[in-house]
């Protein structure tokens, strides 16, 4: 059995400290609550939490988003990666660097 040394000190380590980043791309109808922003860059471990950045950061994108009970409007659908949030864990849908977060409103009609 072979034994590999421990990693030292001098040793560069990249470690992943604190939430991931992930990009979140805004449709046309919400880019005029963010000063025309396409997309924007969040830290956020969950979706949840970009939520709560944005209620922070970019108040009147939220209030589109976001209800005054702050649940997401039922007419938009948010996309991690490919899959939809609501297909996955909903608003507790773990991140990780990289991620896309895409918002979409709905179609509908006849």
């Amino acid at each position: 059995m072979t034994t590999l040394p421990l990693p030292t000190p001098s040793d560069k380590l990249h470690l992943s400290l604190g939430p991931p980043t992930v990009t979140i791309y805004l449709p046309g109808p919400l880019r005029s609550y963010c000063a025309g922003a396409e997309q924007l860059s969040i830290t956020a471990a969950t979706v949840r939490a970009v939520l709560e950045d944005l209620e922070r950061s970019q108040p009147a994108l939220y209030r589109n988003i976001c209800d005054e009970t702050g649940a997401m409007r039922r007419h938009l659908n948010v996309f991690v990666n490919s899959d939809n949030m609501r297909d996955l864990d909903g608003v507790d849908t773990a991140l990780t660097s990289g991620d896309v977060i895409t918002i979409v409103p709905a179609v509908s009609g006849g």
